[in-house]
C-alpha cells in the first residue's frame, strides 16, 4: 500500500478540490478521503504539493518506427514521465507511416513491452500521408488507433477531406486537421512579415492557416463530422473557430505552448529551435490565442513534441528541420505564461491538459477515481526548475526555452497503477 498524506487535490473531472488523503493498494486508488489514518507500506507526505491527474498528449512524434535516432517509444515514454505525462497519443508521420494495421499493431506491441505509461497511435487519413487515396479507415479503427490525422502534411484535395469526414463518422472517429494550404507557404522558413523581410527569409503567411481552417470548418459543417484543429497559431483561426463553435459545428482545437510563449522576433539571429510549423507568430497572435485558450474557444493544450537530431538543427536556418521537442516543459511553460499570469487557473489547465484531451479522443480516463489504476502526479508549485539540456531526457534536445526558469517541479509521477518516477529532481 501506498499512503499519499495531505496533497491538494485538483481533479476537476470530478468537480473535487482540496487537501485530500489518497491511499492506493495493488496499484488501485481504494480511498479518497480527508483523512486516512492506515498502515501503509510507503507514506508520501504531499502537504503544501499538489495532486493532478496524469497530463495527457494528444499530438506528439515519437518517431518509431523508422527514426530511431530522433526518438524512441522508450525515450519519448521517459520524456512524458519527466514532464507529467502519463498518455501519449502519436502522430502517424513515422517511417512507414500509421497508415495499416501492422504499424498499428507494431506501437502497441512494442509499448506493451516497455510498460510505462498508455501510448495511442493516431492513423494516417491517407495512404503514405500522401493526400491522395484514402487509407482503410475501419481496418485502422478496429487495430486501435483514436483518431485520424495526416498531421506534418495538410490534405489538400478538399474531395478526399469530405471523404474521410464522412468516414470517420461511420466509425466514429476524430478527424485531426493540419491546416496548411501548401500553394501558400511553400518554401516558407517563417511568419511572413516585417521579421522575415529584414531577416531574409522566405515567409509563411498567416492566410495559409486560415484559408483551410475555414475550408474544413465548411467541411464539418456539410458532413457534421468531429473535426479538431491542430496547433493553432493565428488570432483570425481563433476567432474562425469561436465562430464555427456558436454555430453548433462539431469542432474542437488546440494550440502549443510555444504558440502563447514565443513570438516570431526570437528567430532573430536565426535560432534554428524556433523553427517549428506552423511558424511563430506576431505577439498579437499570442494575445488571441491566451484568450481563445481563457473563453474555451481552445479546448486543448497539446505538445507537438517533434525530435530531431543536432545534425538536422545545427545547420542553416534554411536548411533546418520544422519542430521542437516539449513534452518536458509543456507544464511548467503553461504554469508560468498562463497560470502566474491568471488568464486561466490550475483547475482549467488540468481541463486542458487532462480532461478535454480524454473526452475529445474518447478515451476513459482523465480524472483520479476510486477502483482505478494510479494515475496522477505529485507537483511541487514552490519549487522552480532550470532547463539544460544534459538534464533532457529526449534523445533529441531541440527547444528553445534552453536556460529558462520554470515553475512547478514534478515529484511523483503514477502511471498504469505504478509508481514510476520517485522524488528523484
Amino acid at each position: 500500500m501506498v499512503l499519499i498524506k495531505g496533497g491538494y487535490l485538483v481533479d476537476p473531472g470530478n468537480k473535487r478540490e482540496g487537501v485530500f488523503d489518497i491511499l492506493i493498494a495493488d496499484g488501485k486508488v481504494i480511498k479518497i478521503e480527508k483523512e486516512i489514518n492506515q498502515d501503509a507500506e510507503r507514506l508520501i507526505n504531499a502537504q503544501g504539493k499538489f495532486i493532478l491527474p496524469g497530463l495527457i498528449d494528444m499530438h506528439c512524434h515519437l518517431r518509431e518506427p523508422g527514426r530511431e535516432d530522433e526518438e524512441t517509444l522508450l525515450s519519448g515514454s521517459w520524456a512524458g514521465i519527466r514532464g507529467g505525462f502519463t498518455t501519449l497519443c502519436c502522430m502517424p508521420n513515422t517511417q512507414p507511416p500509421i497508415d495499416n494495421q501492422g504499424v498499428v499493431e507494431y506501437i502497441y506491441n512494442e509499448n506493451r513491452k516497455i510498460g510505462l505509461i498508455d501510448i495511442f497511435p493516431i492513423g494516417a487519413i491517407t495512404k503514405n500521408r500522401e493526400g491522395k487515396e484514402l487509407t482503410e479507415i475501419g481496418e485502422l479503427k478496429r487495430a486501435g488507433v483514436v483518431a485520424i490525422s495526416d498531421d506534418g502534411n495538410c490534405v489538400m484535395d478538399s474531395e478526399v477531406m469530405r471523404r474521410a469526414m464522412e468516414y470517420s463518422k461511420m466509425f466514429d472517429l476524430l478527424v485531426i486537421s493540419h491546416c496548411e494550404d501548401i500553394n501558400l507557404s511553400c518554401g516558407g522558413l517563417m511568419n511572413e512579415g516585417y521579421i522575415s523581410s529584414i531577416l531574409g527569409l522566405k515567409g509563411i503567411p498567416r492566410q495559409a492557416e486560415t484559408i483551410m481552417v475555414a475550408r474544413d470548418l465548411e467541411l464539418a459543417r456539410l458532413t457534421q463530422a468531429r473535426l479538431h484543429i491542430a496547433h493553432v497559431s493565428t488570432k483570425e483561426a481563433v476567432e474562425l473557430i469561436r465562430q464555427a463553435k456558436k454555430e453548433g459545428i462539431k469542432v474542437t482545437s488546440e494550440t502549443c505552448p510555444h504558440y502563447f510563449s514565443l513570438n516570431e522576433e526570437t528567430i532573430l539571429g536565426y535560432n534554428t529551435n524556433c523553427k517549428v510549423n506552423p511558424p511563430l507568430r506576431t505577439q498579437e497572435d499570442i494575445e488571441a490565442i491566451k484568450e481563445g485558450l481563457r473563453d474555451g474557444t481552445i479546448d486543448v493544450i497539446a505538445t507537438d513534441h517533434a525530435p530531431h537530431t543536432d545534425f538536422e538543427k545545427d545547420t542553416e536556418f534554411e536548411q533546418a528541420s520544422f519542430g521542437i521537442i516539449g513534452l518536458e516543459t509543456a507544464l511548467g511553460i503553461t504554469l508560468k505564461e498562463l497560470v502566474e499570469t491568471k488568464i486561466i487557473t490550475l483547475s482549467q489547465l488540468v481541463e486542458r491538459m487532462v480532461l478535454y484531451p480524454a473526452k475529445i479522443v474518447g478515451m476513459e480516463k482523465g480524472t483520479i477515481d476510486i477502483g482505478e489504476p494510479a494515475e496522477f502526479i505529485i507537483l511541487d508549485l514552490h519549487k522552480s526548475w532550470k532547463v539544460e539540456k544534459e538534464k533532457i531526457v529526449s534523445k533529441s534536445k531541440n527547444t528553445p526555452f534552453l536556460n529558462w526558469t520554470l515553475p512547478g517541479v514534478i515529484e511523483y509521477v503514477f502511471a498504469k497503477g505504478k509508481m514510476v518516477l520517485g522524488n528523484t529532481n
